[in-house]
């Protein structure tokens, strides 16, 4: 995850802080504008809580093992 996010870091320092948030509100104000502002709130929690689950759990194999292995015992279907 670190490596993703030194990645972004390191776009975002090229690019203009003023671009950047203007590509941003104008996102958010056509999802407002298009689904309401409760929708979009939701959809943007559901959005950071995958993005946040995706890199604990697929960032590290091992971690998305042991998760697996709490879930499903292994031996069962593996």
């Amino acid at each position: 995850m670190e490596r993703f996010l030194s990645k972004i870091f390191e776009k975002l320092q090229n690019m203009k802080a003023g671009a950047v948030f203007a590509f941003l509100f104008f996102v958010a104000a056509v999802l407002i504008c298009i689904f309401g502002l409760l929708k979009t709130i939701f959809i943007i929690l559901v959005t950071l809580t995958g993005f946040f689950v995706g890199a604990i759990f697929f960032g590290d194999e091992s971690k998305f093992k042991k998760f697996m292995d709490r879930i499903v015992p292994p031996g069962r279907v593996r």
